[in-house]
């Protein structure tokens, strides 16, 4: 083993244990370990300026599916093709759907969608590359087709629990092989109406995955939430998407949803609106730094990671609402508060960099779900923050920071995960030295362009390649 990769396994997996040792060295047989290909090196300083946000991934994921179901052209704008959507485009392509990518003036594309309600398999595997969301919507899908499909994926989305559909193909008599519970899964057999019960503790993709496959069923179907429903603002996001397409679904205080059988998709030109989790690096931003514009976001969004605005706010940054959904973040002087993470899971790294750096004692609450991510969030952000000298513990659902002034610097991984490589970056602003992150192509998964936006507003960068 040369040194280059015993320093990526030493840095990249020094969260390994003894109880998931034989897990890793499989994922390594497998060859699904991935060295790094990019690094930065960032000269701390502050940003300011304008950014045009990049539209919403979950919506993307969810208006280019219902398109797919529905029969006739739809158009759907404002797409930016991350690593994740692009999955999304060839899983569906592989069920048959014509959708052709559309370039235009900026890096926005265009897709349109030639949809069809009967979908038919192509053979080809569905191929989820690191997208949970494409992985776990679209496993449904399996069950309206006359033959078996098969779901594959890489990374650590190989092992993401899906225990969930498990129940419910065996409730259905529905056959299903995977490989020691990890991807390749082969799913055969149709996917009945009935009742599905479901804890409200889950990720509410598997809700998602339900819901846009029930209403083609051919009798009605009702999704039971056995506990507290958490994550609550995907699946408004969901129900909102499907009734634009032309699907209702009756939400009964987020305890029951009622879908009627025997519903049709109908296509639609839809624009996706700018995605509040990634506004919520440069809100943060502006928040340790200096002025911040944040265009084309939605302040009527359902999104539920719009809660960054308040959370910001009330931890003292100065917001302004400008015309045309834009906002202006300031600096202001930033303290401590509670933050309940179960509703907002992917802004929790930012927010630790914010509270790194704001007065007294911040305490992350209900952050479990952040451990079955990309990365383990609540290790990796820990980890990370603390090598740039923040003040930082990990608990088991829960992360504890004391605020400093100002961090120090150091040599960081993205732990393969494009949240830490983007937060990481954010809190090289407040950083005494540089910052190395390697591991940096990860924003691809989400955000591609992210460094290019980084140097837009102003940061000192520079990028290089250390991989194959």
């Amino acid at each position: 083993m040369n040194k280059q990769v015993l320093r990526f396994i030493l840095e990249e997996y020094q969260y390994i244990s003894l109880k998931n040792l034989n897990s890793f060295v499989y994922s390594m047989n497998r060859k699904e370990v991935t060295m790094p290909k990019k690094t930065v090196t960032i000269n701390p300083k502050k940003l300011s300026g304008e950014i045009s946000i990049p539209p919403s991934k979950s919506m993307s994921h969810r208006a280019i599916i219902a398109a797919s179901l529905s029969d006739g052209m739809s158009k759907i704008t404002n797409v930016v093709l991350s690593d994740d959507i692009i999955a999304t485009i060839n899983a569906m392509k592989n069920f048959g759907v014509e959708i052709e990518v559309q370039d235009n003036a900026d890096l926005r594309k265009t897709a349109i969608i030639k949809g069809n309600k009967n979908l038919v398999y192509t053979g080809n595997d569905i191929d989820c590359n690191e997208s949970g969301s494409t992985l776990r919507f679209l496993i449904p899908f399996a069950g309206l087709m006359d033959e078996e499909v098969k779901f594959t994926g890489k990374g650590k989305l190989v092992e993401r629990p899906l225990d969930v559909y498990y129940e419910i193909f065996d409730k259905q008599n529905i056959s299903y092989r995977n490989e020691e519970n990890k991807l390749p899964l082969v799913v055969n057999g149709k996917l009945k109406a009935g009742e599905f019960q479901l804890r409200g503790d889950i990720s509410s993709q598997f809700i998602t995955g339900l819901m846009f496959v029930l209403p083609l069923l051919d009798s009605d179907s009702k999704i039971i939430i056995t506990t507290d429903l958490e994550s609550k603002g995907y699946v408004d996001m969901t129900i909102d998407t499907l009734k634009v397409f032309g699907i209702l679904i009756e939400n009964k205080e987020y305890k029951e949803f009622y879908i009627k059988g025997n519903q049709a998709y109908k296509a639609r030109e839809y624009k996706v609106e700018g995605d509040f989790s990634q506004a919520a690096f440069w809100i943060v931003a502006g928040a340790i730094g200096d002025k911040i514009i944040c265009k084309d976001v939605n302040l009527e969004s359902l999104q539920a990671d719009k809660k960054i605005i308040d959370i910001a706010k009330a931890m003292g940054a100065d917001i302004k609402k400008l015309e045309d959904g834009h906002i202006e973040v300031n600096s202001g002087h930033l303290k401590s508060m509670e933050i309940d993470a179960s509703q907002i899971p992917d802004i929790i790294p930012v927010i630790c960099v914010m509270a790194s750096m704001s007065e007294g004692e911040t305490r992350i609450i209900n952050a479990s779900r952040l451990r079955i991510k990309e990365s383990d969030r609540i290790k990796s952000t820990v980890s990370e923050l603390s090598k740039l000298g923040a003040d930082i513990t990990e608990h088991e659902d829960s992360i504890i920071i004391n605020g400093k002034t100002q961090l120090t610097g150091g040599k960081l991984s993205s732990w393969n995960d494009h949240r830490i490589a983007m937060a990481m970056a954010i809190a090289s602003i407040r950083c005494q030295l540089e910052v190395e992150i390697s591991g940096a192509e990860a924003v691809s998964k989400s955000y591609p362009h992210f460094w290019e936006d980084f140097k837009t507003l102003g940061a000192d960068i520079n990028e290089y390649d250390t991989g194959n």
